[in-house]
């Protein structure tokens, strides 16, 4: 028995196995190789694989860059100060030296250091103007003295501060000493109107307002985000059948106040009037509600249902609002105007005043487009109603001529063109028989 035959008993194919496995190697993708850049180290290339490093380094051609002929660079264990320390530390670090010439200045790192300047007070001060029945002297001097040491990390100073104080305590004592110092040194209060500890103020109820939302919204598991992603969607699907029912009435309301104005004016509905004068404004021309009473109710409850939300979400979900009434063209006009103006689609600073102030912008944007679409529609009817009154007025019959009277002062009267009419038994002017062509023979009339 041969090898097939055994083959063919066990079901096996008839190739034979060499071939099979080259076949298996031939179908096997092959692997993309990578070239290695060049300046980098096999070694570095092969710790991060090729990626590029998340901040820039240096110039590849530098390190192509070969030293001169006559520049001896060697490595030195110095010592070196720093002017970041007040102390003359004296530490050690290797040092690229050139030519056996040590460089020389302060430390390189040392630009980093930067410093918070903290306000100093003497006793008079403290006595006249920052006074607090809630905080003594001692805790006064104490916070001020953390600050400098910590420079403004007040979770750190919370954590060393010897009584029991929360942040937004220490927060708040620190900047309404450092403002009543500022009014207490200017000349003027217009000398220090313009600080920004003076035009934007620390609000303790705020600061606790605005961690305590934060921590609900952390704190939320995912069947609570579930959930109020659910509202959500209901909240805009019952948003869309309001404006879908909205927009289905408006044909039939807008029809029955056509009708009472046609009434009004004294025009019958089935007479035959000019279609200048039954014309109507568009739908684009109209005027549609930016944001009407129903759409900021339906907004505003949907947003109230989270309990807690963030404000640029909010102003998200008006902006749609506000744009769900319009086209799509006119949503592009509204942000070619803003950025025309100079102002972003969404503010960097999402307070409730600027939030209020960009949708209150984004509403006479709507007014000022609708403006000029009904303006451009009175000019278009305009031009109409002339032409429709220029090609009323009566035109002279061309069958009419004028000739001189002689019984009138220079003035020509018209007169009817005579016409030729064809009486009851005069035949018009036909070709007689003669003048008719021959009829082409064919072979059966032979």
């Amino acid at each position: 028995m041969g090898g097939t035959d055994a083959k063919d008993i066990l079901g096996l194919p008839k190739t034979p196995l060499s071939l099979s496995l080259t076949q298996e190697k031939k179908s096997r993708p092959q692997k993309e190789s990578h070239r290695k850049p060049d300046g980098i180290s096999r070694e570095v290339y092969a710790l991060t694989g090729g990626v590029a490093p998340l901040m820039p380094s240096i110039d590849v051609t530098q390190l192509k860059r070969r030293p001169p002929a006559d520049e001896k660079v060697a490595w030195q264990w110095l010592p070196f100060t720093s002017s970041a320390r007040k102390d003359a530390l004296q530490l050690y670090h290797w040092v690229r030296v050139v030519n056996n010439v040590p460089p020389t200045g302060d430390y390189s790192f040392a630009k980093y250091n930067k410093s918070v300047v903290i306000l100093k007070y003497t006793d008079e001060e403290y006595e006249n103007h920052l006074t607090d029945p809630v905080w003594t002297k001692e805790e006064t001097d104490q916070l001020f003295e953390f600050c400098q040491n910590f420079d403004l990390r007040f979770v750190v100073i919370a954590d060393r501060f010897p009584v029991s104080r929360t942040v937004e305590e220490l927060k708040d004592r620190y900047y309404s000493v450092n403002r009543a110092l500022l009014r207490a040194r200017a000349q003027s209060p217009a000398d220090v109107a313009n600080h920004p500890l003076m035009k934007e103020p620390y609000d303790i109820t705020r600061d606790r307002e605005r961690k305590r939302a934060l921590s609900m919204v952390l704190s939320q598991s995912r069947h609570q985000e579930k959930k109020d992603a659910e509202i959500l969607a209901e909240a805009k699907r019952i948003t869309e059948m309001r404006l879908a029912a909205r927009r289905a009435e408006e044909p039939v309301v807008s029809a029955n106040e056509n009708a009472g104005l046609d009434k009004a004016d004294g025009v019958v509905p089935g007479s035959s009037v000019s279609p200048s004068s039954n014309s109507q404004l568009p739908a684009t021309a109209v005027a549609p509600s930016t944001l009407t009473m129903a759409d900021y109710a339906s907004t505003l409850a949907s947003l109230r249902m989270l309990h807690v939300y963030l404000r640029t979400y909010g102003l998200e979900q008006m902006v749609q609002a506000a744009s769900s009434a319009v086209g799509l063209r006119t949503i592009k006009r509204v942000e070619q105007t803003l950025q025309d103006l100079g102002v972003n689609l969404k503010p960097k600073v999402p307070t409730k005043t600027v939030c209020d102030e960009h949708l209150e912008l984004r509403k006479e944007i709507l007014t000022l487009l609708n403006l000029q679409k009904q303006l451009q529609y009175k000019e278009s009817e305009g031009s109409s109603h002339r032409e429709g009154s220029f090609a009323a007025m009566p035109d002279t019959p061309k069958d009419r001529v004028f000739a001189s009277d002689p019984f009138s002062f220079g003035a020509e009267r018209p007169i009817k063109k005579e016409q030729k009419r064809k009486g009851p038994g005069r035949q018009a002017d036909t070709p007689s028989p003669a003048h008719k062509r021959p009829r082409k023979m064919k072979a059966s009339d032979l």
